[in-house]
């Protein structure tokens, strides 16, 4: 029994339970650094452990959906309910998290003078509570009667979410990575403008801008390549697709989650300084002691 049960389990859903395992493992470590560091509460690291809690519950989402595919009665309208909505929501957030860091350090380029006088811990819970009001809403809608279970012919690539609802949740991710497109051209424009006022300084400036807007191309591309292929394909495919090609694109978009903490926290020298506190109780003499702020690449 339990032979012919691993002999039919999907190399596909393996994959992406073992890439679910990682997120789960790289954001819980995000979350228990932010939670045991008290001084890693600035409206920043609000967004960066709101974006962890989304990538941990999405990963622990791809083990459960495993987990439900192979250990649990999948037909069941409970338990498919369940595991599509807590993907919905947990990648949602994530993607509106990512949205909002993207607005938080335009804001911080933007109104460099009055940034930290505006962009409050109060204002930064209130958008992360909306963020996460809107996805739950969004997880809960197969749940109250948008979903596919009655009628197999308007299913999306997603089972059991329709395809009315796929194309409608691809469009939305379509204009979130336009408005992100913009966003990141702005700041670009906003550093180089920065890097001509500082004449005296006209080499090293130059250097690290040019450095700066190389980093935020390479998370821009990253992004997009994780989830593009996926959104594009959710538009123009359906159920009757072969399913390998919904494996194809969803496995890349799932990765945006592992490459998140890397982006977003890994490369924060204040998690870093943390980390290296909590492995081995030192900080190294290379880590910056300048403070990191949010207009920071």
């Amino acid at each position: 029994m339990i032979l012919s049960l691993v002999a039919e389990v999907s190399p596909w859903d393996i994959a992406l339970c073992v890439t679910g395992t990682l997120i789960s493992c790289e954001n819980a470590l995000v979350i228990a650094v932010l939670f045991y560091t008290p001084t890693l509460r600035a409206p920043m690291f609000i967004l960066i452990g709101s974006l962890a809690v989304a990538d941990l519950l999405a990963g622990l989402g791809l083990i459960l959906n495993f987990v439900f595919a192979y250990l649990v009665d999948s037909s069941v309208e409970f338990v498919t309910l369940l595991s599509v909505g807590l993907l919905i929501s947990a990648f949602s957030a994530s993607v509106l998290n990512i949205l909002a860091i993207t607005v938080d350090r335009y804001l911080s380029l933007y109104n460099a003078l009055t940034y930290h006088t505006e962009r409050t811990v109060t204002f930064t819970y209130v958008m992360v509570i909306f963020i996460w009001v809107s996805c739950l809403t969004l997880g809960l809608l197969p749940a109250l009667g948008w979903n596919c279970l009655r009628d197999e012919s308007t299913c999306s690539i997603c089972r059991p979410v329709t395809k009315n609802n796929a194309v409608a949740l691809a469009v939305t991710f379509l204009l979130v990575f336009a408005l992100m497109m913009q966003l990141y051209l702005q700041i670009c424009k906003i550093a180089f403008r920065h890097a001509q006022q500082i004449a005296v300084q006209h080499q090293f400036v130059a250097i690290s801008t040019t450095k700066g807007v190389s980093t935020l191309s390479a998370i821009l591309c990253a992004f997009g390549a994780c989830w593009l292929p996926f959104a594009m394909y959710s538009i123009v495919a359906d159920s009757s697709y072969p399913v390998i090609y919904t494996y194809a694109t969803v496995l890349p978009a799932t990765c945006c989650s592992v490459i998140n903490p890397i982006i977003y926290a890994f490369r924060n020298p204040d998690i870093q300084k943390s980390l290296w506190m909590a492995c081995c109780g030192c900080v190294p003499s290379n880590l910056s002691l300048r403070p990191r702020t949010s207009s920071d690449v």
